[in-house]
């Protein structure tokens, strides 16, 4: 990964757990997006690790985890970008797979955020 890395990935201050964390993540968002055979057709898909705590259930007891937001891409000139609507069985997927495998992680969303207004990375 260039640049800094997946630092721009992590929002807050960057700790090799969060860095656990999303790499974690991210290698299921990639391996689904293969397994589904979209992966060539996407200009950049990621998870981003958000720094925001929030409340799930873990068998019958609650857990307090993180939050992962996961961002597919497709543009042609990286001065505009749209989000790709990726489908639903690939995010649920996607998100049952880290829910369950990432233990730290108690929920997923998705970015349907286009450029502009925003950026393709959320640091």
């Amino acid at each position: 990964f260039p640049g800094p890395g997946l630092a721009v990935r992590i929002i807050g201050e960057v700790t090799e757990k969060k860095l656990k964390i999303l790499k974690k993540a991210d290698s299921i968002v990639i391996e689904e997006i293969k397994k589904a055979g979209l992966y060539e057709g996407i200009w950049m898909a990621f998870a981003i690790f958000t720094g925001i705590k929030t409340t799930g259930v873990t068998g019958d007891e609650r857990k307090y985890g993180e939050t992962i937001a996961i961002r597919a891409i497709e543009s042609k000139d990286t001065m505009t970008a749209d989000w790709v609507k990726l489908p639903y069985s690939v995010l649920a997927r996607i998100s049952e797979r880290i829910v369950t495998e990432v233990f730290e992680v108690c929920r997923v969303v998705y970015d349907i955020t286009t450029k502009p207004p925003g950026t393709m990375e959320w640091e």
